[in-house]
């Protein structure tokens, strides 16, 4: 970050300034220091519900330097809620320590380092990871045992092991929230789909067991997957011309996907009509597509962000089918490239963007028309900058509104490690106008009738 954001100087003054801020910008905010970075952060299921602060479990992953064994790391975490937290207190942590918010429940030696992790929406206790090979390996969290992570310790051993790519997939990572289906893609160009539910088939068949074709001669190690039974895949999707990035599932159908890539093209697939593209959008962007999101509340919008810093917002329904769809939006905020974007839980038309300049922008679509400040991007209606490199994975809660756990690889800034923060905006923020200036305004007289007479 040092040649993207400024000098290291510029970024710890805009740090400072930042942090004199946070009783005014959020309802809640924990700050977390971690020895070794994540590459990813991840929501699992809240399991505990009391007066002024719900746990919940949370997904992250230690990448090391080889002296102790990369893990995936079990959590638990205490959301506060909304409206509990003193002003006072959220702003007064130490960068260098562990946040008493965050505890380690369990950890999973992980055969190489985790690059991606994603939950399964129907049951969040199974989550599918990405390491530096082929395969996708499938943990279930709760039944896998908790492991010490010393050197020379044998590696945890995946409940499943997904077998289809002919090279190494190292991000494009997604499962199904309609059935219970995973999507991968790699460096083979190739989408590739799986059902976790043939593997009921592949559990008496002890042929399965054996190495698949496909994996033997591929590049990259993979998992240590003795007695680990195997999936091949439903389909294998070409269309790309350079590694996939990232896929997504339609949130309505679980037989529709989308992916991006480093030949700039977003792609829509359907998985009835064949294996080949079913709209493809050949130049998304000015570079290579990091990230891409579908939209929950509105199957027609679609998210992608790219190294050309920018956010741009399709609709499928006017994306063409000569590959010359044009976005709806473009959003122009950040200073480097855009390594991750999501669609909040809460409100139909608001998603946050991350990237290599330390900053998770949070927009709103439908502000993009009524500008009041002529100096932000339009459509910006908050921006963290809580993280002092580049934020390398984030994600919406969907237990608790408005809550975002995030995580910065610092690396380059501060010699090593990572930053995970749990925040949440001010309901100032984001509530309609009208409603706030109401509760300031009682707020008000409030105040004024308290105040000493003389």
């Amino acid at each position: 970050m040092k040649e993207k954001g400024g000098s290291r100087a510029a970024v710890d003054e805009r740090y400072a300034q930042w942090k004199s801020l946070i009783p005014v910008l959020y309802d809640w905010f924990a700050n977390h220091n971690l020895v070794w970075p994540s590459l990813s952060c991840r929501w699992g299921p809240q399991f505990e519900k009391a007066t002024y602060k719900n746990r919940q479990r949370l997904y992250l992953s230690e990448q090391t330097d080889g002296t102790v064994p990369n893990t995936l790391v079990i959590a638990n975490c205490e959301v506060v809620k909304p409206r509990v937290a003193a002003a006072e207190h959220i702003s007064q942590f130490n960068e260098e320590a562990r946040s008493p918010f965050v505890k380690k429940y369990k950890t999973i030696i992980h055969p190489g380092e985790v690059n991606r992790i994603r939950e399964l929406p129907q049951n969040s206790k199974i989550i599918a990871t990405h390491t530096d090979s082929p395969d996708v390996l499938i943990w279930d969290v709760e039944a896998q045992p908790n492991r010490q992570a010393q050197l020379g310790a044998t590696e945890s051993r995946p409940d499943l092991i997904l077998r289809g790519h002919k090279d190494i997939a190292e991000y494009a990572l997604a499962m199904c929230p309609a059935e219970p289906y995973v999507l991968s893609g790699g460096k083979d160009k190739s989408v590739v789909w799986w059902s976790i539910q043939d593997h009921i088939s592949a559990l008496g068949d002890s042929s399965k067991t054996e190495s698949s074709p496909g994996a033997s001669g591929s590049k990259g190690k993979t998992a240590n997957d003795k007695d680990s039974p195997k999936v091949d895949p439903r389909g294998v999707f070409h269309g790309h011309d350079s590694t996939v990035e990232d896929v997504q599932f339609c949130p309505s159908s679980a037989q529709e996907f989308c992916s991006v890539g480093d030949d700039s093209c977003l792609i829509l697939w359907d998985a009835r009509t064949g294996t080949s593209p079913a709209v493809k959008v050949e130049k998304a962007h000015g570079g290579d597509v990091h990230c891409v999101d579908w939209n929950l509340h509105d199957v027609n919008y679609i998210l992608t962000g790219s190294a050309d810093n920018s956010v741009r917002m399709w609709d499928r329904r006017n994306l063409g089918s000569g590959g010359a769809g044009t976005p709806i939006h473009k959003f122009e905020g950040h200073k480097a490239a855009v390594l991750c974007v999501q669609w909040s839980p809460d409100k139909a038309s608001v998603f946050g963007s991350s990237a290599e300049d330390g900053f998770l922008n949070v927009w709103d679509h439908e502000k993009v028309g009524n500008k009041k400040n002529p100096n932000s991007p339009a459509g910006l209606f908050f921006q963290h900058a809580g993280h002092r490199d580049k934020i390398v994975d984030f994600h919406w809660n969907s237990s608790d509104p408005w809550t975002i756990v995030s995580v910065s690889d610092d690396g380059e800034s501060t010699g090593g490690g990572g930053t995970l923060q749990i925040w949440r905006m001010s309901d100032l923020i984001y509530r309609p106008e009208d409603e706030v200036l109401a509760e300031l305004e009682n707020f008000k007289a409030h105040l004024a009738s308290c105040a000493p007479r003389s």
